[in-house]
C-alpha cells in the first residue's frame, strides 16, 4: 500500500488525551497508576509490545479496534520504561505506588511513637523509594552502583534523622502534632533521595528533543529542571494520604470501637491512606506534563548555539521528566 493511500493512524507515541491540559493529564495517570496493572502477566505485557510494534509498522491482525490498540498503549506504558524500553521492576512501576504506599504510610502512621518503629518503617519506606526513583528515573544512563547506596544511605539517615529529631521535640505538644511527624520525614527525604539517585543526570544532563522527537543533545540545565518538578509532586502525592488519616484517626479513636479492638488501627489507617492515594497518585503525577519542555533560549550556551546551526527555528526542546 503506497504511503499516500494508507489510512490515518493514531499517533500511539502521545497519551490518549491532551497532556497540555491538567484533567487530560489527569485521566492519563490515573490509566498509567491503576493498580489493576500489576495483574497483568509477562505474556500479556509483551503482547501488548507486540501489537504495538505491529501497528507501527502497519502490521496489526486484520479488524484491530482502536480500543485494542490504547489498551496495549497503557499496559505497554505502565510496565516498560519510556526511555530504556526495558521491563521495569514491579514494585517500581507506577502502578505499584497505590498498594505500596498505602501498606508503608499507614505504618509509618500507626508505629511512629518508639524509635525502632521509626527506624524500621523510614528503612522501609526509603528503600522503596530508591527502587521507584531508580526505576523511573529520566533518560537512559545507568546508574553507578556507589551512586545508588549513596542516595540510599543518605535518604534514610535524613528520613530518620528528621523523625526522631521531631519526635523529641513534639512530646509537649498537642498529640495530633506527633502525627504529622512522619510527613516532615518523608518530605526531607524525598529532597535528598531524588536529587541523589539521580545525580548522574545532573552532571550529565538527560537528552532533549524536538518537537519530532529528533535528539538534539543532553541538557544539564534539563535535569536539573525535571528533578525540581518531581520532587513537588511526590511531596504533594504523600501530602494528604499522610494529612488527612491523623485527623480521623484522633476522632476514631475517642470512639468505643478502637478501643475495643485496638488491633484495627493499623487496617483503618492503611485503609484511610489508600483511600486518598488512589487520588492522590495520579493527581499529582499529573501537576507537570510528562513529556516537559523548555525554550532553547534556557539552556546551556553550548547545546543552545548547536540547536541553533542545526535548526534556527526550533523554539522548544523537551524531554522525559521521570516520576
Amino acid at each position: 500500500m503506497d504511503s499516500e493511500n494508507k489510512p490515518a493512524r493514531i499517533n500511539l507515541k502521545e497519551p490518549k488525551w491532551d497532556q497540555s491540559t491538567y484533567l487530560g493529564r489527569a485521566f492519563h495517570f490515573f490509566t498509567v497508576t491503576n493498580p489493576v496493572n500489576l495483574l497483568l502477566s509477562s505474556k500479556q505485557l509483551d503482547d501488548a509490545k507486540e501489537l504495538l510494534q505491529q501497528y507501527s509498522e502497519y502490521k496489526e491482525p486484520a479488524g484491530t479496534t482502536e480500543e485494542q490498540l490504547w489498551n496495549a498503549k497503557y499496559r505497554y506504558d505502565s510496565a516498560f520504561h519510556p526511555d530504556t524500553k526495558e521491563k521495569m521492576t514491579l514494585i517500581g512501576r507506577m502502578s505499584a505506588q497505590v498498594p505500596m504506599n498505602m501498606t508503608i504510610t499507614g505504618c509509618m502512621l500507626t508505629f511512629y511513637r518508639t524509635t525502632p518503629a521509626v527506624l524500621f518503617w523510614q528503612w522501609i519506606n526509603q528503600s522503596f523509594n530508591a527502587i521507584v526513583n531508580y526505576t523511573n528515573r529520566s533518560g537512559d544512563s545507568p546508574i553507578p552502583v556507589n551512586t545508588l547506596l549513596a542516595s540510599y544511605l543518605m535518604a534514610t539517615g535524613g528520613a530518620v534523622s528528621t523523625a526522631l529529631v521531631l519526635n523529641s521535640q513534639v512530646k509537649k505538644l498537642p498529640k495530633i502534632v506527633g502525627r504529622y511527624v512522619p510527613f516532615a520525614a518523608v518530605a526531607a527525604a524525598n529532597c535528598i533521595n531524588i536529587p541523589m539517585m539521580r545525580q548522574r543526570e545532573i552532571q550529565n544532563g538527560i537528552p532533549v528533543f524536538d518537537v519530532n522527537g529528533n535528539r538534539l543533545g543532553d541538557s544539564k540545565i534539563a535535569a536539573k529542571y525535571s528533578i525540581f518538578q518531581v520532587v513537588v509532586s511526590r511531596i504533594g502525592m504523600a501530602l494528604p494520604g499522610m494529612a488527612i488519616p491523623p485527623l480521623l484517626m484522633v476522632r476514631l479513636e475517642k470512639g468505643s470501637f478502637l478501643k475495643r479492638f485496638p488491633v484495627m488501627n493499623a487496617p483503618i489507617q492503611v485503609g484511610l491512606v489508600g483511600l486518598c492515594l488512589v487520588f492522590a497518585t495520579p493527581l499529582c503525577c499529573a501537576l507537570f506534563p510528562q513529556k516537559s519542555s523548555l525554550s532553547v533560549g534556557a539552556l546551556e550556551p553550548g547545546l543552545r548555539k548547536r540547536i541553533r546551526e542545526i535548526d534556527v527555528d526550533i523554539e522548544r526542546v523537551y524531554f522525559n521528566k521521570g516520576l
